[in-house]
């Protein structure tokens, strides 16, 4: 008799195994590179997935090269666009990792090296990037830090002094959690330090994660050729007159 359940047993876990396999099979997740073809011209979508096919020989985070064309290929960029955007990632993605190689024995993960390409992308250079590696803990997870770093270079830092803030948060043991909320402690006055950065650094298809106001503080003037009083005339000096009787 406890044969038999035991017997019934297996054929019902089998029969279950069996029709979660074949549920999941009437659906099958398209693969990104037909999905891709779909949705660009051929001749783009065969160089594009060139590209991804190279970074991913080269131990690059290929997935996260295809993910960033579909997400633009559904906002609707220009095709041209994106295999300009997808080449400019996968060379920022080469910096990161050499530079992250450079500072460390251990091989990157892939996160980590979306993570240095997303601060490279934001202006920091790869000796910034190496000298994390070098700095941080023996197989500490980098992505947080790397993010951390580029969030801090948009809100004014020069990639140097954002480095210098996120090893020393490291240094006295702060959580990724911790990490993730640096950029919001920054002052306010910070972001006039982005002034002097370049126009070009951080933007992707002119999305830059700047404000437009960024580099103007506060008590300026309005933009140069539009008069500070909207154009009205001026009344210099009688605004303590008394009204005519």
């Amino acid at each position: 008799m406890a044969h038999q359940i035991k017997q019934a047993i297996t054929v019902l876990l089998l029969a279950t195994v069996f029709s979660a396999h074949g549920a999941n099979g009437q659906v099958p997740a398209k693969d990104p590179s037909t999905r891709l073809r779909e949705v660009l011209p051929a001749d783009v979508a065969q160089r594009i997935l060139a590209r991804i096919a190279a970074a991913r020989a080269r131990q690059l985070p290929a997935a996260a090269l295809e993910n960033r064309a579909l997400k633009f290929a559904a906002k609707g960029v220009d095709p041209g666009n994106i295999e300009r955007s997808v080449n400019e990632q996968a060379a920022r993605m080469e910096i990161a990792r050499a530079a992250l190689v450079n500072g460390r024995a251990l091989a990157p993960a892939g996160d980590e090296i979306e993570a240095g390409a997303e601060a490279v992308r934001k202006g920091v250079d790869g000796a910034a990037v190496s000298s994390l590696a070098k700095s941080a803990p023996s197989g500490r997870s980098l992505a947080v830090p790397l993010f951390v770093i580029g969030a801090l270079t948009d809100r004014g830092l020069n990639s140097i002094e954002a480095l210098q803030r996120v090893l020393a948060r490291i240094r006295n043991g702060a959580s990724d959690s911790d990490m993730e909320s640096m950029p919001g402690e920054l002052p306010a006055q910070a972001l006039a330090g982005q002034a002097n950065r370049p126009t070009s650094t951080g933007r992707d298809f002119g999305q830059s994660h700047r404000p437009a106001s960024a580099g103007r503080p506060a008590s300026a003037g309005p933009p140069a050729g539009i008069p500070g009083n909207a154009g009205a005339k001026s009344n210099r000096g009688r605004s303590n007159r008394p009204p005519k009787k």
